[in-house]
C-alpha cells in the first residue's frame, strides 16, 4: 500500500512538475545570475545598461581616468579628447608623465 501511495505521488509529482517547468523557464529567460566578487547578483537583460557593448561608442573620460589610475597614473587629469584619442597627465614617481588611450571601447592604452 505504501509503495502506491509513493509511486502515485512520483506520478502526480513528475506530472506537474512537467507540465510547471516550461512555463518557468519561459518566464525567466531575461534574467540572469551573476557571481562575483560581489556576491551573487540578478542581471535583467532588458535594462538600459550603459556599460553594455551596445550602447558605448567610445572611451569616456572617467574611464581614460580610471584606466590611467590602474596603470600607476596618480591624480590623472583628462587634458585632450579627439575623435581618435583621450590624452591624460597626471604624475609618477619620477614626475610628470602623460598616457595616451584610443577612443575606442575598453580605452587600449596606445602611447
Amino acid at each position: 500500500m505504501l509503495k502506491l501511495i509513493s509511486n502515485a505521488g512520483l506520478v502526480l509529482a513528475l506530472t506537474f512538475g512537467g507540465a510547471v517547468a516550461p512555463a518557468s523557464f519561459a518566464q525567466a529567460q531575461d534574467v540572469q545570475f551573476r557571481i562575483g566578487p560581489d556576491g551573487v547578483r540578478i542581471y535583467d537583460r532588458d535594462r538600459y545598461d550603459p556599460y553594455r557593448d551596445d550602447y558605448r561608442r567610445g572611451c569616456s573620460p572617467r574611464e581614460a581616468q580610471m584606466a590611467a589610475r590602474d596603470s600607476g597614473l596618480r591624480r590623472p587629469e583628462v587634458v585632450r579628447v579627439t575623435r581618435r584619442s583621450v590624452t591624460v597627465q597626471g604624475w609618477t614617481r619620477y614626475g610628470p608623465d602623460r598616457i595616451v588611450f584610443a577612443n575606442r571601447r575598453g580605452c587600449p592604452e596606445i602611447g
